[in-house]
């Protein structure tokens, strides 16, 4: 087995997340997520958009698109960087200064 390292700490922006607040990076239609297999649907959000079209809305990461799920709060490191951390692992790794 390898080193063992513990997270360095670091300052971030949090808050959870709300429809409608601007505070995701876009929208992907519910029908396109599902079709796609690799996301699993428990607990996404999904919002009406356009026609009435479910949406779901996500964040960019350096990996790529990350969906919202229900009590989601999105991070923003310092340097730009978004995520997402769940309602259940947030207050674990997160204290407030």
């Amino acid at each position: 087995m390898g080193k063992k390292y513990m997270r360095v700490p670091f300052e971030v922006e949090a808050v959870k997340y709300e429809a409608g607040k601007g505070i995701e990076d876009g929208f992907k239609p519910w029908a396109e997520v599902v079709t796609q297999g690799f996301v699993s649907t428990d607990k996404l959000v999904c919002v009406k958009g356009d026609n009435d079209m479910l949406m779901c809305p996500f964040v960019t990461s350096r990996r790529g698109i990350i969906f919202i799920r229900e009590g989601d709060y999105i991070i923003k490191e310092a340097n730009g960087d978004k995520h997402c951390c769940g309602e259940d692992k947030f207050h674990t790794r997160y204290k407030e200064i």
